[in-house]
Order: C-alpha cells, then structure tokens, then sequence
C-alpha cells in the first residue's frame, strides 16, 4: 500500500496486488496483479496490470489484461484497453475505451504500442501530457 501522505515519482513496478492512496506519477506496471487506487489516491500514470480497480482520480492509460472497474467516486482521464470494463453510475471518464479480447487475452493489451485498427473502430491515440 501507498499511504496517503506518500508521494512516488518514477516506476512502481513488483509482484504483488498494490493498493494506491497517496500520489504516483510516472508508470506503473504490475502485469499479473491488481492496482487499486483508493478515494485519496492521485495517479499521473499510465497503468498496466491483470486488474485495475479505481476510486480516486487517474490521469493516463490503463491496460487490464482481465479487466479495468471504474467506481461511482473514481475520476478517469485517459484510454483505457481490457476485455471488460466496469463504468459505475457517477463515475467521470474522458477518454476511449478498447475493448478488444483478443489483444488482451494474448498479452498485447499494452498502450505502449500503437496497432491499427481492424474495425471501424477509431484508433487510439496514446499521447499522454
């Protein structure tokens, strides 16, 4: 866990489920875990693991392998790319949503690299800043 008054700048990388309530600006890669960023969390991050659960505010790109939940008090600005995504009624979210299994289910559901599209689907365009 990342307390509340705990500020990270860099890379949050590991093998363990991570709880965020403090600030994280940078990336965060946990691929087989899962990240929660609780109601007094701050992530500037891009965000990459098996399941993404958030309550507070992040800014960037989330990748879930399995899926990606953004909760009633949770704030989103960024794309997100998992198999299933969960919006709960009052969550705010800007940004787009792929929700492509099959890039997911083969390990490639990373906003790092940019695929065209197979689909009438819009491409994403996964500048941050």
């Amino acid at each position: 866990m990342i307390g509340p008054s705990i500020k990270i700048k860099g890379e949050v990388t590991g093998e363990e489920d991570l709880l965020i309530e403090g600030k994280v600006e940078g990336t965060i890669t946990l691929k087989d875990q899962e990240v929660s960023v609780g109601q007094s969390g701050k992530v500037v991050a891009d965000v990459n693991a098996r399941v993404v659960k958030i309550e507070g505010d992040v800014t960037g790109d989330i990748a879930g392998t399995e899926k990606v939940v953004i909760a009633k008090s949770g704030n989103v600005r960024g794309n997100i790319v998992a198999p299933r995504v969960t919006l709960e009624d009052g969550a705010i979210f800007k940004g787009s949503i792929d929700m492509d299994p099959g890039d997911a289910a083969s390990g490639k559901a990373s906003l790092t690299a940019h695929q065209p599209a197979n689909s009438a689907a819009p491409e994403l365009d996964v500048k941050s800043g």
